[in-house]
Order: C-alpha cells, then structure tokens, then sequence
C-alpha cells in the first residue's frame, strides 16, 4: 500500500469509488475527494462499476444514473441484492422526483441532481460516511476476541493483543464481511488498497499471523478459515476448516 491510501497514523484512509463517464466531472470529483483524504478510485461504465465495486468493497459509491453498459439504478440494484453495503450517493443530470424516489427505495443514501457545487457533495459524502459508520457497532466479538473498530484495538480474554497496521488492516476487512469468501486478490486489495504491491503468499502469511495470535488452535482454525480453490473466509462462529 502506498502512503496515498493510508493516514499519517497508519489508518486506512476511507476509500471511495466514483462510476461516472464524464471525464471532466470524475476527474474533479477524484482530485477534490483525493485533497479531502479518501482514497478514490474511478470506473466509466455501469458493468466495470459493478465488478469494481463488489472486489474492492468501498465504503462509499458516487454513482451516475446515466452509464455505457448498465444504468446506476441496475448498478445499484445489483449490489443491494448482493448485500453490498457501502454507501451509495446517486448523481443525475434528471429533476424528475419519481427517479429520486426510485433510487431511495432501491437503496441510495443520498441523490445529488447536476450541475452541483463540490463542496455540496464533499458535505454530502461525509454525512452518509458518519450515517454508515454510526450504524456498525463498535465492537465486534467471536469466542474470547473483542474487536474495537473505532479504537482501532484488539483483546483476547482481557489480554491486549498486538496487531500491525496491516495485520490490523486486514482484520477488519474479515470481520466486516462475514461468512463470505474472498480470493487473495480480493483481499490484497480490499484490505490494503489497489496500490498496495503485494502478492498472494503476502495474503497467506498475514491469515497464518491473524490465526497464529487470534484462533484457539492455528492449525485448525475455526474462524479464518481456508475456502478451497478460491482464498479465506472469516466466521464468527466456530466452524471447521475447508480444504
């Protein structure tokens, strides 16, 4: 991961996708969002937004209603269906109140109509940003771990246990999607950025750290748990390992 996806305290900076085929306005959006302090990335179609959008797991979607490919209320629909649940904030250059209507109940965040003024959407972004994290509870717990989101920080049985940024990382990438398997590109990238040059024995060796200090018997895992022909999965619940 480059310094471009992370805070200066190690933190992973929110990372937004925008799927927009206006040059012009995807470029000022990411250079903006970018001075701002997410990490954005951009797709000009529907079908590339979608794939781009279920392998990265953003926490936040700008998405244009008028795409090549698939239309945003597809898009949308298809990652709601999916359980994708990154926030999602429409664009469209139509007023017409039925549109609106339909992109709320298809699961939007929020509708934006162009033309609109940056710092409008800046505000906008970081509200559903503070909405979404408002509703994931703080801490997550599986056998004797506890899980700390917003203070960043891990216990087992009472005892501290010492993460890095990265282990930290990806962490928080398995416990906000559980029960779903991800291929080591999946997570690479889901839990590091798309900028990070790792590999997929990378993937392997933090799962083996992750087990090593988190699970009961690291060599049988119950809860980082290896899908066979495809990456890990994380459960909650204890659980057997497929391999």
């Amino acid at each position: 991961m480059t310094k471009d996806a992370v805070t200066k305290n190690g933190q992973d900076k929110p990372r937004v996708l925008i799927v927009e085929d206006d040059s012009a306005i995807a470029a000022g959006l990411r250079l903006n969002l970018r001075h701002e302090g997410y990490a954005v990335t951009v797709e000009a179609d529907g079908e590339q937004g979608l794939k781009r959008a279920l392998q990265d797991v953003p926490d936040l979607v700008i998405l244009d209603v008028m795409l090549p490919t698939m239309n945003g209320f597809e898009v949308l629909r298809e990652l709601r269906r999916r359980g994708n649940t990154a926030g999602i904030i429409m664009l469209t250059a139509k007023g017409l109140e039925e549109d609106k209507v339909l992109g709320l109940d298809l699961g939007a965040d929020d509708y934006v109509q162009k033309p609109f003024g940056l710092s409008e959407l800046i505000a906008r972004v970081n509200a559903v940003l503070r909405r979404r994290a408002a509703l994931k509870p703080s801490v997550v717990l599986f056998d004797d771990v506890a899980v700390d989101r917003r203070a960043r920080a891990v216990t087992r049985a009472g005892e501290v246990v010492a993460l890095s940024p990265r282990e930290m990382a990806l962490l928080l990438f398995f416990v906000d999607h559980p029960g779903r398997a991800h291929s080591r590109d999946q997570l690479l990238e889901g839990a590091w950025g798309l900028d990070y040059e790792g590999t997929e024995r990378t993937v392997d060796n933090f799962v083996v750290s992750l087990r090593k200090k988190l699970e009961h018997n690291p060599d049988e895992p119950a809860h980082f748990v290896t899908v066979r022909g495809i990456g890990y999965r994380f459960d909650p619940v204890r659980t057997t390992t497929t391999t």
